[in-house]
């Protein structure tokens, strides 16, 4: 059963799986690492999490921490004007529930603004005289600058911005985030453990935020379109439907993987599929032909730019 309102289901990864994922090694190497050097244990936080806006993303985000052993549900609380996402919030993770927002401020540490982009600055310029030193702002909403964040929180709040992504409601998220001009190493190096226990992570200065809105924010989009295309391919070539979806999708997460694992260049990885007049390069003539290539590339550099001038 998935973790997630709605009965998302994930894939459970092992210790080792957690460990070696991402390590930029082939994977001979990091099996030997991990022999010698044993498993990354995971170091559970004290801190308390508050979550304002209960919504998918949120729940995605705690019960990530939860299952990944980082807290324990007791450590959170989350409030929404939504009851039926605070029920499957505390179903989901096991956190607590509060009456108003004002409450998560008084009893977390660690605050995480997971409401509707429109709603940020007014919720924030609500709450701005409650804040205090202990309190760390992690931002989720798409298109909220650093800059706004902070002159609704007030200039010595602690903040840090995050592009986060759709695939982490199954644990396979694509992360970015910025610090802002009083986040600490330490802040970032928690934001990063949050953000990696429902997928990858990385830190960039905001200006390369809009880029991974295109990319990895917008990306799943990109993915599931190739997957109805290649699908709807098969179908004409007279596989079922049932049969082609799941073997598409398939397709692209173990050409991921193996992107990922193996840290060869995708090209490198293509050629060794790709036979002299073989089938493959048959149908990457007809990709050419039809601007696949270049139509990936002009959709992320667009939502890039529509991403900047939303901020």
């Amino acid at each position: 059963m998935g973790r997630y309102a709605g009965g998302h289901g994930e894939a459970k990864l092992s210790d080792q799986q957690r460990t070696t994922r991402f390590l930029p090694f082939p994977i001979g190497f990091r099996l030997v690492f991990v022999a010698i050097f044993g498993y990354k244990r995971v170091v559970p936080l004290k801190q308390t999490f508050g979550f304002l806006g209960a919504g998918r993303m949120a729940s995605a985000l705690a019960g990530g921490m939860v299952e990944s052993g980082l807290i324990k549900g007791r450590q959170l609380i989350a409030s929404d004007v939504v009851q039926a996402a605070l029920k499957s919030f505390t179903k989901s993770t096991g956190g607590r529930t509060a009456k108003s927002n004002a409450e998560v401020l008084r009893k977390a540490d660690i605050i995480i603004i997971a409401v509707k982009p429109h709603q940020v600055i007014e919720l924030l310029n609500e709450l701005s005289d409650q804040i205090t030193s202990k309190h760390l702002f992690i931002s989720i909403a798409a298109g909220v600058s650093l800059a706004q964040l902070e002159e609704a929180l007030g200039h010595k709040a602690r903040v840090i911005r995050v592009m986060p992504n759709t695939p982490a409601l199954v644990g396979e998220g694509a992360s970015g985030f910025a610090r802002g001009s009083n986040a600490k190493a330490a802040d970032a190096k928690l934001a990063k453990q949050l953000l990696e226990s429902v997928g990858m992570a990385i830190e960039v200065p905001e200006h390369l935020i809009n880029s991974i809105t295109g990319l990895s924010g917008s990306g799943p989009a990109y993915g599931f379109q190739m997957i109805e295309a290649m699908s709807d391919g098969a179908v004409a070539a007279g596989l079922p439907r049932d049969l082609a979806t799941p073997l598409a999708a398939q397709t692209l997460l173990g050409a991921a993987k193996m992107v990922l694992e193996t840290g060869e260049h995708p090209g490198k990885l293509k050629d060794m599929v790709t036979s002299p007049g073989g089938t493959t390069i048959e149908g990457l003539h007809e990709m050419e032909a039809a601007g696949v290539r270049g139509g990936l590339m002009n959709a992320v550099r667009a939502a890039s730019d529509k991403a900047a001038n939303l901020s």
